[in-house]
């Protein structure tokens, strides 16, 4: 089988990347051929047979004349259109796998599949992973950033109130392009093209089934994450305290950043450990009973989960399937997570981990002091974790070949 994967960044830049990157690997390693397209960059790692690849939009950078064509080209791409088409005609795919696409590559591309495989008359299949809300919200995350509060006003097609709400970035001018954008594409029926949507989490299915137009073409699963151990000791440079809870992410307010400084501030006899980067370093290293690590991967980050006594996940905003609690349980780490989006469906409540009220610095704070205080009940709950069983890459790989691109 010949899989076309499509993703805006080509290059690891986050969730959805390590998604389509691990899963292409798991793919050839049981005989499919695998080729990408999306946007060309100096960090691109993955590649095409005729190097064909959308030219790089920067938002946060780029020329001013450059910026000045970004309001169309984020809604319709020709570039996109005329480079996908290269990559089809030489590839032949039997999958075409669309990831994140919207404004950089633009669901043009969809139209271009559809338009190739009928003057082709190939058997074609369109798949799309929902790795956010891009389908249903102008601003992908369900959440008003001036409130910082979640919302579904745009559910249905409102998406005027994108605009009204000034939902990205609180511009009113890319809020009303991101709108046009929404509205344009779900007025023209591109996406009734779309053979199957696999939805990363339950939460995740129950809001794209609102849009009838994919209620009938959903299936929620889990994604993989690959089996760890935990590893050694962390780097003794780091000066970690002997017993320890680990927070490790994006310091940002979606992330429930201030609710968890929040609680920190209520507990000082507990010791803290954070790895990441964001908005709020300066406010944790005022906290004189927190480590900052800064940003950690890879063996690094694996040995700073492997001794913490627990991690937090304290997220404000619908998470979809989050890496970051599967790695924690991966690694035999229980997690305490706010009980919102996909969340819940990761952690057992009281089983393998704890929920807490998102944004309630009180009760997380309670349910924190509890755990550090009866690491009896930890150990439970890592007995259970044992027993936690999810898919690996090549599992994954093969159920979707069985059950979405067939």
């Amino acid at each position: 089988m010949k899989i076309l994967m499509v993703n805006k960044f080509l290059h690891p830049n986050g969730g959805s990347e390590t998604y389509i990157f691990k899963l292409g690997e798991a793919l050839v390693r049981q005989g499919h051929e695998v080729q990408y397209f999306g946007m060309e960059h100096e960090g691109r790692c993955v590649s095409n047979n005729v190097g064909a690849y959308t030219s790089d939009m920067d938002f946060h950078g780029g020329s001013k004349l450059s910026k000045l064509t970004y309001p169309i080209k984020t809604i319709y791409s020709k570039e996109a259109r005329q480079k996908i088409r290269l990559v089809l005609e030489d590839f032949q795919p039997d999958v075409v796998h669309l990831n994140n696409f919207n404004y950089q590559l633009t669901p043009s591309v969809i139209l271009e599949v559809v338009k190739w495989r009928k003057q082709a008359g190939r058997d074609c299949r369109i798949v799309f992973t929902a790795h956010d809300y891009q389908l249903l919200c102008p601003n992908h995350m369900m959440n008003n950033p001036e409130s910082r509060l979640n919302c579904e006003k745009c559910l249905g097609g409102h998406f005027g109130n994108c605009v009204k709400d000034k939902c990205i970035h609180g511009s009113a001018a890319k809020s009303l392009v991101g709108a046009t954008e929404a509205a344009f594409w779900n007025a023209k029926g591109t996406y009734k093209y779309i053979d199957k949507i696999i939805c990363c989490s339950e939460f995740m299915k129950r809001k794209m089934d609102t849009n009838p137009v994919f209620a009938d073409k959903t299936v929620a699963m889990h994604n993989f994450v690959e089996p760890m151990k935990a590893e050694g000791t962390a780097d003794p440079t780091l000066k970690l305290p002997p017993v320890y809870v680990l927070y490790f992410g994006r310091y940002s307010w979606e992330k429930g950043m201030g609710t968890l400084l929040s609680a920190c501030d209520m507990l000082p006899e507990i010791d803290f450990v954070f790895a990441g980067k964001g908005e709020y370093k300066e406010a944790i290293d005022s906290l004189p009973y927190a480590t900052d690590v800064g940003f950690r991967t890879g063996a690094d980050l694996r040995k700073l989960i492997s001794g913490a006594l627990f991690t937090v996940y304290p997220s404000e905003w619908y998470e979809n399937n989050p890496f970051s609690v599967m790695e924690s349980q991966q690694l035999g780490v229980p997690v305490i997570g706010a009980n919102i989006g996909g969340i819940p469906e990761l952690i057992q409540d009281g089983v393998t981990g704890r929920l807490f009220e998102p944004g309630d610095a009180k009760d997380l704070a309670a349910i924190m002091k509890f755990h550090w205080d009866n690491p009896e009940v930890l150990e439970r709950y890592r007995n259970n974790l044992k027993e936690l069983q999810r898919m690996d890459a090549d599992e994954y790989a093969k159920w979707i070949t069985e059950s979405v691109y067939s």
